[in-house]
Parts: C-alpha cells; sequence; structure tokens
C-alpha cells in the first residue's frame, strides 16, 4: 500500500506529489489523460505550438519562483501595456516606470487623464503594501472598487475593462476586487511570458522533479470512485484496476471535483482562444491588443503569438492568438464572427489566415466573486484532501501555493507518528 495517491498531474497534484515524494513518502500520481499538466498542456499542430488555450506565466508569482527552474524555461516576454483599437485608430499605453518615455504618447492617446492616473493609483496602491488577505476584508466587486476609487473615464472603459474580461474571463466586473487587485499588482512587478516549449514546459519540470524524488506518475489511469480500506483508501480505477494508500490527494480539475469527492463543484469561467496562422503578421506590436470602443465584440483580446516567442511556428509563420468570452448557457462566437472584429481591431484584411484550432474551455477558471474567500483548507475527509485553484485563487500561482498547503498537511499529519 502507497502512502499518498494523488489523483491529477496539473499544476495542484504535481507540486504536492514532488514535495511528499522529496520527504520519503511512496506516492503515486493517477491521471487520467494521456499526459500530464491539465488545463497547461501544449500540443503541436502542423509545426505550430499551441497551448490549451491563451496561456501567461507570471515570473512573478512566489509560488512559481519556489517550484520551477524560470531560466530553463527560456522565458518570453510580452511588453508590459497593452495596444486598443479606439475609433480614431489606435494607441499603446505601456508600463510607465518602465517606460517613462511612453508617459507623453500615453497622455495624448485620449484614454488616460490626470484624473483617471490618479485614481487608478488610489485603486492599485493597497495591493502594492498589504497582503491579499488584507484585500480582502470588506471585500467588493471589482466594479464597484473601481467606483469608489472614482476611476470611471476611458482608462477604465475602454483599457482595464477590455484587458481583464479575458483575465477574468467575465466582462461585468462581478469578480472580486481584492483578487483583481492582487493580479494587477503581479502584472506590475512581473514580465509576463510564455516558455520557449509552450506552457506545458511548467507542468513538465514539476513532473521531472516529483520523478526524480521517487514518485510514480501513471497516465491513462481515469480515478472513478474511492473507498475505506482498512486504515487507508482503495481508489478504483475506469479499467477495472485499483491503487490503495494511507491517504489520498484529491487534485482535479473544477469540472471533475464533484464526481469524487462529492463536494459541490466549484462555479467557473469559461474561455475561448482562437488559433490563426499567417505569412505576413498584422503588426510589428508585440502588445496584447484590446477593442476599446463600446460594445464590440466577440474578441476581447487578440495578439501575435510569435513575436514573443518564435518558437510557437515554423520558419517564416506567425502565429496568432485570438480569446473571446465562453458564458455558461450561451451560444459560443462563430468563425465569421471572429474573423469580422478581428479584421475591424488589426485595421487590416486577414481573409487569408488559416484557422489551425479552436480551444472552448468551459471551465477555464474557478470564479472569483465577492467577497473573496480565504484558501481553503485542504482537509476535507478522513485521511482525505483536497488541492487545485478552485480552493485557493484562480490563477498558477493559487494552483501551486494549493499543492504546497496539501502537501504540509500530510506531513504534518503523517510525520508525528511515522518518525519520517
Amino acid at each position: 500500500m502507497h502512502d499518498v495517491i494523488v489523483v491529477g498531474a496539473g499544476l495542484a497534484g504535481l507540486r504536492c506529489a514532488g514535495l511528499l515524494a522529496g520527504r520519503g513518502l511512496d506516492v503515486v500520481v493517477l491521471e487520467a489523460a494521456d499526459a500530464i499538466g491539465g488545463r497547461q498542456r501544449t500540443d503541436i499542430v502542423d509545426g505550430f505550438r499551441l497551448d490549451r488555450g491563451f496561456q501567461v506565466l507570471n515570473p512573478a508569482y512566489p509560488a512559481l519562483r519556489r517550484s520551477v527552474e524560470l531560466d530553463a524555461l527560456a522565458l518570453g516576454s510580452f511588453p508590459v501595456g497593452v495596444r486598443v483599437r479606439t475609433t480614431d485608430g489606435t494607441a499603446e499605453l505601456r508600463h510607465p516606470v518602465r517606460h517613462p518615455l511612453s508617459i507623453a504618447t500615453s497622455l495624448r492617446s485620449g484614454l488616460v487623464s490626470a484624473r483617471d492616473a490618479v485614481a487608478l493609483a488610489r485603486w492599485a496602491a493597497p495591493a502594492l503594501i498589504r497582503p491579499l488577505s488584507r484585500l480582502a476584508r470588506n471585500d467588493v466587486t471589482v466594479g464597484e472598487g473601481w467606483e469608489a476609487a472614482g476611476l470611471r473615464g476611458p482608462l477604465r472603459t475602454a483599457v482595464l475593462e477590455p484587458f481583464l474580461a479575458g483575465v477574468l474571463a467575465e466582462r461585468d466586473g462581478e469578480t472580486s476586487n481584492a483578487f483583481t487587485q492582487s493580479l494587477v499588482r503581479y502584472f506590475a512587478l512581473g514580465c509576463p511570458g510564455l516558455p520557449a516549449q509552450g506552457i506545458a514546459a511548467v507542468p513538465e519540470q514539476l513532473a521531472a522533479h516529483a520523478r526524480a524524488a521517487g514518485a510514480d506518475i501513471r497516465l491513462d489511469a481515469r480515478a472513478e470512485r474511492m473507498s475505506s480500506h482498512g486504515e487507508g483508501i482503495r481508489m478504483e480505477l475506469t479499467d477495472g484496476d485499483s491503487v490503495a494508500a494511507s491517504r489520498v490527494v484529491v487534485a482535479v480539475g473544477p469540472d471533475a471535483v464533484s464526481g469524487l469527492t462529492g463536494l459541490a463543484a466549484p462555479a467557473t469561467n469559461g474561455l475561448q482562444t482562437w488559433w490563426f496562422a499567417a505569412t505576413e503578421p498584422p503588426t510589428g506590436s508585440a502588445l496584447l491588443t484590446v477593442d476599446g470602443r463600446v460594445g464590440r465584440g466577440p474578441v476581447v483580446n487578440t495578439v501575435v503569438m510569435t513575436h514573443t516567442v518564435p518558437s510557437y511556428a515554423p520558419a517564416g509563420r506567425h502565429l496568432i492568438a485570438a480569446t473571446c468570452l465562453l458564458p455558461r448557457g450561451s451560444d459560443p462566437a462563430d468563425e465569421r464572427d471572429v474573423r469580422r472584429h478581428l479584421g475591424e481591431i488589426w485595421g487590416t484584411d486577414i481573409s487569408a489566415w488559416e484557422l489551425i484550432r479552436r480551444d472552448d474551455i468551459v471551465d477555464a477558471l474557478p470564479a472569483q466573486p465577492a467577497p473573496l474567500s480565504a484558501p481553503r483548507s485542504p482537509r476535507y475527509a478522513d485521511r482525505s484532501y483536497i488541492a487545485g485553484d478552485h480552493r485557493d485563487t484562480a490563477s498558477i500561482q493559487g494552483a501551486l501555493a494549493s499543492g504546497e498547503r496539501a502537501a504540509r498537511a500530510i506531513l504534518r499529519d503523517v510525520e508525528p507518528s511515522s518518525g519520517r
């Protein structure tokens, strides 16, 4: 019998498994898919490197810095800023501290007034000096937070709202103000980007660390149900096999939590990503582009991936990503509308672009409504634990931190009596 079964080889499960195996526990990881990674997967399609949906990796996340060797990822960094389609053309807004020469251009864009700049600083400043737990006290929605700060002009409606729609996977301003402040803080402190080999390089590194520590990772091993087994737990698999251990960590995605634990399924927001190939890029800018015109859609952001990570496309080709919201119960965007909107955003004819793939991710991110909940305990039943970003914050930081929390809980329960 194993010491621990970890169900799910996503970021939370792999981080948990690596920490436990590193402390000498016998750990087996059961992954239902044919590869590790969970929502952080990368596929090679016709020579293009396609993540499962548009991904961004922020090296400012503390849990990421604890978990992986960032230098080994060969990160390509997106510029810290945003390109905005306006009724008069396009405008580029860059980080004012890192690009001080851009301040005059930003002010001339008509998107940033002195009043809005002060209001944004008033809204964002608390996140620079207070931990998330403090920010979450008396939490309100982000829409209410902006109103309280006096942020009401184009900087909000044409820049922040469309930009954050793609980050939060919702556009109604119902997400926690504290959580949004925390994310913006990480954007301000870090240089978000992507590994040269795709987002899958992160779970691959976690898996390599876990295996080196002695963890056994089994693919195509779908857990179906668990039951008590003596002083431990038996996990039944769909192929008829079973695995027993003293303890189990359920680290599956939000869509699979209820089936294994009986807990209520976490609320989630959905995203849809379209991947296009082109011979010529629509712009020389590597900035993420949003549409600042009111009521336009369905695209919430688009970017030329190969300006930041050239390895995402074969030589002589470019990869363009476009992201739309995927509201539950609503019809997804169709290719005709996406192409029409992209042509408007980029201001060019895109009819020659080849559609490589469309990713519909219904459970892309756990919802983070106000008031923000504190990170939930990893213990949910006797000898049973749970991990995932739905137990923390909807981010790579939240997933890794949740895996660490579950590992610490198990070690506290095991080590006093085992002598390990």
